[in-house]
């Protein structure tokens, strides 16, 4: 999606995929910076590393607590920071910005893709981890009713609940399933990404009936059997593909400075995930 949407904006620019170990974080993103790379996108398990490897953080890694796109800057002769893509020569003074462009894309395909009002919803979140604490803070931020926060580790669900408490109290917070029903259902965890995985939900405290949406960010495959059961229950359901897309098209125009190309990048993005 990145390329496509790279060519679509006439830039002579590519978007690569590089694998490297969490102990070489730090270094590969300083060998990103010494070679003029324009930014780079991170995905699990950096996102939280590389909160405290970079130079600056920008106010949605400092709000968010995770890192998912950086952007390079140059020092120009007055003094003053710019993005590299406005530098004709490679500046002597390169430093990185972290981003966060995850909260606001589960915000904006929530909203796209199942008309969902966040404000007074009541959500039941599943998962915990990188992107569980990410999307429980974002759903607190935007003063959802009630947040049912489960995770198979308890430590995990308590130690977010905290954070939320701290940082956004007001917000109706409980660990565990909810008795009554619930605008939406979030799967935040892995399961799901294989075909003989067990369900997230455990459909012995909680009832798929009683849920008015479910929104898996697995995007392979398509249909989880959580989705699957979600449908079969009447719920309104959407995978994360347009997840996905929305942090992807926002990195590119952190990037780029321009406008991104966005269903261009969807069309390429479904090509490719699912031929």
């Amino acid at each position: 999606m990145q390329n496509a949407g790279l060519a679509a904006l006439g830039l002579d620019w590519r978007y690569v995929a590089f694998e490297v170990e969490p102990a070489n974080l730090r270094m590969a993103i300083h060998g990103a910076q010494a070679m003029n790379f324009v930014g780079l996108n991170l995905t699990v398990p950096h996102k939280l590393l590389a909160v405290e490897m970079v130079d600056v953080l920008d106010e949605s890694a400092k709000g968010w607590g995770a890192v998912n796109t950086i952007a390079f800057e140059g020092r120009d002769d007055r003094g003053a920071w710019r993005p590299l893509r406005e530098f004709a020569d490679p500046p002597r003074e390169v430093r990185s910005r972290g981003y966060n462009t995850d909260a606001e894309a589960i915000h904006r395909a929530l909203g796209e893709e199942l008309g969902m009002e966040l404000r007074g919803a009541a959500v039941l979140l599943l998962g915990a981890g990188g992107a569980g604490r990410t999307a429980a803070l974002k759903l607190a931020a935007e003063r959802v009713s009630e947040l049912y926060l489960v995770n198979r580790t308890a430590s995990k669900a308590e130690a977010v609940a905290r954070e939320i408490r701290e940082r956004l109290p007001g917000v109706k917070l409980t660990l565990g399933y909810p008795a009554g029903p619930v605008d939406l259902v979030l799967n935040a965890t892995s399961l799901g990404l294989k075909a003989n995985d067990p369900s997230p939900l455990d459909g012995s405290r909680f009832a798929l009936r009683q849920a008015g949406a479910v929104y898996d960010m697995i995007y392979r495959p398509a249909e989880t059997a959580l989705l699957k059961a979600a449908k079969a229950a009447g719920c309104r359901t959407a995978n994360g593909l347009g997840m996905l897309l929305y942090q992807g098209a926002k990195a590119l125009e952190l990037w780029t400075g321009q406008a991104a190309p966005v269903e261009i990048m969807r069309r390429a993005l479904k090509q490719n995930v699912y031929g």
